[in-house]
């Protein structure tokens, strides 16, 4: 018997991230996502239920359902990225409500960084604001692949088309200059219910699919395994026992593509080549792994290498790199400055660096570039140019979301400082050998 496409969805997990203004309905859209796809347990409905007559609303307020921390219930706002998980018949979810503050928007960074879809909500009675579009923004530039645009209150403005049409047109023609590939545009009224779980019987103009229709059937191209193969060190595994003497194997998590016992690898960032003898996997041997398996790859020859160190088959290796030039949203209060010195940490590698340059910093609202900023400050978005103390076997992050990003860290404190997405063009490390440390101008 052929497995259908729904059979197959049903096994399927789609991480999807909520955005919008201040008010526009978000957590009460999840709620109602929870609630009416009977996601909800007893014990939290009673809560919600009893918090909101305490607040002297006779129906439950739904929005409580992921407004979780007592700030945000005393508040009325969301102000945390609120992760809930939840499933149907069809397929399971994980969604993260992110806030719609503008100066949370490093929240939304967190939340949408490994989203493969964005619900950006517009209030049917303000159309597309400023918000709308910062977000769309970075919905684009964090490559999510589908964009939902829910214009919610739709129950305000009398259910009429063509105000959802307008904001329909508007939104997709900013979204599609943005580059963002797919946009589905659903009018909703998350606090009646219409079109988000059940078809809106006030709304017999529209066709188009429930938000929850959407959700359980947009394709979830998460593939890993067609990406390039790319398998980060994480532990050395040398038992020196009587019974594996010789054994030496390392350790991790396959962050993209596949690799299969015979294949030619190299080794980053010493560029020394091997071949994969075995691989162990849940304490068996296997021909091939694959993305996302946690394996220990076993090579023909004793090579140095540690953790931090990423083996990638030689023929498909990333080139190697002391310079990167990078996208970056900053996350933290103390400002980025040209000249500060930062770890960065990339997937299983932390190394030293400086920031060399900040040539731009974005304004999101007319997505114009603000040059030489000098510096960044929490919820900035910018190109920055940095100088590493050790060559880095970055990818392009419009190539591979997972080795394409980045980290920059206090090395005082550990705090994380920015969040990173590599840009195409790198300027490759010099020859084998050359020590960038010894660079009298950055003085590692």
């Amino acid at each position: 018997m052929s497995t259908t496409a729904e059979q197959l969805s049903a096994t399927t997990l789609l991480r999807f991230a909520t955005a919008g203004s201040v008010d526009d309905g978000k957590s009460t859209l999840v709620g109602r996502l929870l609630h009416d796809s009977k996601s909800v347990l007893t014990d939290q409905l009673e809560a919600v239920e009893h918090a909101s007559r305490s607040r002297g609303q006779e129906a439950p307020d739904l929005a409580l359902l992921t407004d979780g921390l007592r700030a945000e219930r005393e508040q009325g706002i969301t102000i945390d990225v609120a992760y809930r998980y939840f499933a149907t018949a069809r397929r399971r979810f994980i969604l993260a409500d992110t806030p719609g503050h503008v100066q949370y928007t490093r929240n939304m960074v967190t939340g949408a960084s490994t989203a493969e879809l964005a619900v950006v909500l517009v209030d049917a009675r303000n159309g597309v604001v400023e918000q709308t579009r910062r977000h769309a923004a970075v919905a684009a530039l964090l490559r999510v692949p589908h964009v939902v645009l829910a214009v919610n209150k739709m129950d305000l403005v009398d259910y009429a088309e063509p105000v959802f049409a307008a904001i329909a047109e508007e939104f997709t023609a900013y979204a599609a200059s943005l580059g963002v590939p797919e946009i589905t545009a659903i009018p909703i009224s998350a606090l009646a219910g219409d079109n988000v779980v059940e078809p809106s019987a006030h709304m017999d103009w529209y066709g188009g699919p429930t938000v929850l229709e959407h959700l359980e059937t947009v394709p979830v191209s998460h593939d890993l395994t067609a990406c390039h193969a790319r398998f980060p060190v994480q532990y050395v595994i040398r038992p020196q026992t009587a019974e594996h003497p010789d054994y030496r194997g390392y350790a991790g998590q396959i962050a993209a593509g596949a690799f299969r016992v015979g294949e030619a690898v190299t080794v980053l960032p010493s560029g020394r080549t091997s071949t994969i003898a075995a691989i162990d996997a849940l304490g068996e041997s296997v021909d091939i792994a694959w993305a996302p398996q946690s394996v220990t790859l076993r090579l023909a020859d004793d090579i140095d290498i540690s953790r931090g160190d990423l083996i990638a088959p030689s023929d498909d290796a990333p080139a190697v790199t002391q310079d990167v030039e990078a996208t970056v949203c900053h996350v933290a209060d103390q400002p980025l400055g040209v000249g500060q010195r930062v770890l960065i940490k990339h997937t299983t590698r932390t190394v030293k660096a400086i920031v060399k340059d900040i040539p731009s910093r974005l304004t999101l609202d007319d997505l114009s570039q603000h040059p030489a900023p000098g510096r960044l400050v929490a919820n900035d978005i910018g190109r920055v140019v940095l100088r590493t103390a050790e060559p880095l076997a970055l990818d392009a992050y419009a190539d591979s979301r997972r080795t394409g990003s980045f980290l920059l860290i206090d090395p005082a404190d550990g705090t994380t400082l920015t969040a990173g997405m590599a840009g195409a063009s790198f300027a490759t490390a010099a020859a084998a050998g050359d020590d960038a440390s010894d660079d009298a101008e950055w003085d590692f």
